[in-house]
């Protein structure tokens, strides 16, 4: 269906972990927006030392980064200074401004930023609203709250379309 296109990432992948960020710089992409709760790590947990050493990675390799999240700073804050990175918290995605602020921070525009998110009607939406390159990760664990729970239903279906455009 036409009107669940906003919705489409430019990629959905299984993982943040396994995005091929080398290839993503090879096309000139400079700046990684990050969602954190089940993108990064489970909700509501702290930082693990594979994400840190993702960052660590991403920043060795020239990436400029930033994480953008609908949390409050004492969630957001300590996970970003354990990643060693900025940090845009009460975002309220899927407004722009803050993906427009994240970019300013991170001396990035539109083509040579990429969001990496695990929801649709926040991460995906506002990346898409704001003209950056959206990768979908699946969720990393299950346990999520009930408006969460809900969104994901409807993610279903939005992803079911998305799924059957790529065939054509």
């Amino acid at each position: 269906m036409a009107g669940f296109r906003s919705f489409y990432p430019d990629e959905y992948v299984d993982s943040s972990y396994g995005i091929d960020y080398g290839a993503l710089y090879g096309r000139g992409v400079r700046g990684l927006l990050f969602d954190i709760d089940n993108t990064l790590v489970p909700h509501g947990k702290p930082e693990t030392k594979e994400a840190v050493a993702l960052f660590r990675r991403l920043h060795a390799m020239g990436f400029e980064t930033c994480l953008i999240s609908n949390n409050q700073k004492p969630r957001v804050e300590p996970f970003a200074r354990a990643m060693e990175t900025r940090y845009i918290c009460n975002a309220h995605k899927p407004s722009v401004r803050n993906y427009r602020r994240a970019m300013e921070e991170m001396g990035t525009d539109e083509a040579s930023t990429v969001f990496v998110g695990d929801q649709l009607f926040t991460d995906v939406y506002g990346a898409k609203r704001s003209g950056i390159y959206s990768i979908l990760v699946k969720p990393i664990h299950p346990k999520e709250e009930i408006q969460i729970v809900l969104k994901r239903r409807l993610e279903r279906i939005v992803l079911h379309f998305y799924k059957k455009s790529l065939k054509k």
